[in-house]
Formats: structure tokens, C-alpha cells, sequence
């Protein structure tokens, strides 16, 4: 469903960044989004509703829905479109709620 187009498919080369995304290694390019990142790997769902657990995935990818919400090295409620990716960051879904540490 999403690809990218041939001029930024060769900044991969140019500018790796390499990130991982549920234990993953993923490459991505120098500036890109969280979000991006993903839907260039293909994973399309980054968080999972809290209520029902129903897959969400960006949708806006300007910071303003909230659906792109990730655990970003260890940080939970992550906005995936507005986290510029950076070498060795480590993804994961956020699954329901975020916990509350006390």
C-alpha cells in the first residue's frame, strides 16, 4: 500500500539510518518520521486502542489524531509522526493504555 518513490528509495543509500522496530532492524533514511519509517517497513498498525484493542496505525501525520502513538526506547505514548528517527532507536507497538509509574 505505501511505498516510496524512486528518488527517496536511494537516500537509504546515501543516508541509512538503522532502527528497530519490534526487535527488528529496520533501515530507514536521515529524516524521516517514526511513521514513515514504519510504513516503509511495511507495518502499517503501531498501537492498539485501549479499550477495544482494535489495530491503529497514522493517519493524520502532523500530530493531531494521536493514532500513530508508539513506545519509543522505553517511553510510552510516542507520537510516531512528529519523532524524527535517529541510529539505534528501538520501536515498539503500544498496546492499550500507557502504565502510570508511581
Amino acid at each position: 500500500m505505501f511505498r516510496r518513490l524512486d528518488v527517496a528509495a536511494r537516500a537509504v543509500v546515501d543516508a541509512p539510518v538503522r532502527i528497530t522496530v519490534e526487535g527488528r532492524s529496520v533501515t530507514c533514511r536521515a529524516g524521516d518520521s517514526v511513521a514513515a519509517a514504519l510504513f516503509a517497513a511495511g507495518v502499517i498498525a503501531c498501537r492498539d486502542t485501549a479499550v477495544s484493542g482494535v489495530p491503529r496505525g497514522p493517519y493524520c501525520m502532523m500530530g493531531v489524531c494521536y493514532d500513530c502513538l508508539v513506545n519509543i526506547d522505553g517511553m510510552a505514548n510516542q507520537q510516531a509522526c512528529m519523532t524524527p528517527v535517529r541510529v539505534g532507536m528501538a520501536v515498539r507497538r503500544q498496546i492499550g493504555a500507557r502504565e502510570v509509574k508511581l
